[in-house]
């Protein structure tokens, strides 16, 4: 079986650039590394990447089949989880969160690990995620 080293990147789909970017933007402290249209013009790609090497982008089609909020309930995408190293990290991104106004679940403890649910602004359900038992 080949190997694979991770996940490279993740591209959520979103109605409205001129709503998303400045708000992922926000989110992240940080400016896209590409803002630009795509193959052939059917849409629109902005990218964000980290020192870890992720890249995260979102993408307004021309030609969206639907502009209804995501639903998790349906096949597809359920979240996008955001790793991180330690539970002091949960408590700086709740911080950051309640800083910059984005709603959130708070930090929810599970048997293998906690996190921080919240979502964009296309309902799309993001996660900062530490692993393992609180300890």
């Amino acid at each position: 079986m080949p190997e694979f080293h991770g996940i490279h990147h993740v591209a959520l789909t979103v109605r409205d650039l001129e709503v998303s970017r400045p708000w992922y933007s926000e989110l992240f402290a940080a400016q896209p590394v590409v803002d630009e249209m795509e193959d052939a013009g059917t849409y629109h790609h902005v990218v964000w990447g980290f020192e870890n090497g992720t890249l995260f982008g979102i993408h307004q089609h021309k030609n969206l089949h639907s502009t209804d909020p995501m639903d998790e309930l349906r096949p597809g995408l359920d979240h996008v989880g955001f790793t991180l190293q330690h539970r002091d990290e949960l408590k700086a991104w709740e911080a950051r969160l309640d800083e910059i106004g984005i709603k959130h679940g708070g930090v929810v403890e599970a048997s293998y690990g906690a996190g921080l649910s919240f979502r964009d602004p296309d309902n799309n359900a993001l996660e900062f995620f530490v692993l393992g038992p609180a300890s």
